[in-house]
């Protein structure tokens, strides 16, 4: 328990630098967004305000997710860490969409940009996203994770402005820009909806990616004195921590039925899975669960 609640506030801190040192930067990139006039610096402001926002609710969340379970809440608050994503990648397809018609829209009329003060912007975003993916890459939970390769695209993103902004300094081609505009966006958009579809996973209490259904029913019917599974069910609370409970029949005349019940949860990631319930029962049992999952035609939910 003290290493979780040590590890809870490790997190906690590397969410706090990076979302202070996102903000802090995001501020100045807005400021010489205009002051270039470039709409590339402005689309990627933009994103980083939607960045900044997604941080500070990632940190929010995380301190408040590990609070204990309630009678309302009964896993506990886990589940509200999805919440910052979701509301950011609503924020940002907005805002992106936004970017997208006004940069579009200067592929006919590109305008004039201070190409030096790109450079020294673009810069800045290499130096302050490289120190909060460094304080990030320590980090061990999915959050933080995720939070870590989004700072390392958005420092990608600064470096093809430091070379669209080398290129307009030797060369008078101020189309560069909104075409740099419109290729970070398009990036940007992928990732949100693939983030997206993640969350939109979990909420729709789809099984875990790693865990199979009928691989765990195969391995269960393997171990002595199990006669059949039924009612199994699995889904993952916040992305990281999962739950998963089944039916077991257990064959007449097994004696060890709680050493048969602990190999079963021995069949999953004991630190993935951290809510197993596993129901035994014989055969004649009455189980209108069970038969719901047989009268749809289905071994297992």
């Amino acid at each position: 328990m003290s290493a979780g609640h040590d590890h809870h506030h490790g997190s906690s801190d590397n969410l706090k630098v990076a979302f202070f040192l996102n903000l802090g930067f995001t501020i100045l990139e807005i400021i010489g967004g205009f002051w270039t006039n470039s709409i590339a610096i402005l689309t990627d402001a933009i994103h980083d305000l939607a960045d900044s926002i997604s941080l500070g609710l990632a940190w929010y969340f995380d301190k408040i997710s590990n609070r204990e379970r309630t009678a309302r809440h009964t896993y506990g608050y886990r589940r509200f860490r999805l919440l910052g994503g979701l509301i950011t990648g609503v924020m940002l397809l907005a805002g992106l969409g936004f970017v997208l018609y006004h940069a579009i829209g200067r592929l006919s009329d590109p305008q004039e940009v201070r190409a030096p003060g790109m450079m020294g912007l673009a810069v800045l975003g290499v130096l302050f996203n490289g120190a909060a993916v460094l304080r990030m890459k320590s980090g061990t939970s999915l959050t933080e994770k995720l939070v870590s390769w989004h700072l390392i695209e958005d420092t990608l993103g600064w470096v093809a402005v430091l070379i669209g902004a080398g290129i307009m300094m030797i060369w008078d081609v101020p189309i560069v820009d909104p075409i740099l505009s419109i290729g970070i966006s398009l990036i940007v958009l992928w990732n949100v909806g693939r983030n997206l579809k993640k969350v939109f996973v979990v909420l729709l209490q789809t099984a875990p990616e790693d865990f199979d259904a009928e691989e765990f029913e195969k391995a269960a019917l393997e171990i002595e004195g199990v006669e059949s599974l039924h009612h199994i069910h699995s889904w993952s609370i916040d992305g990281e921590s999962h739950v998963l409970s089944a039916h077991l029949v257990i064959s007449p005349g097994t004696d060890d039925v709680p050493a048969i019940k602990e190999e079963v949860r021995g069949l999953v990631d004991s630190k993935d899975f951290e809510h197993v319930t596993i129901e035994t029962e014989f055969p004649g049992d009455h189980c209108p669960q069970g038969e719901a999952d047989h009268d749809d035609g289905h071994s297992h939910g």
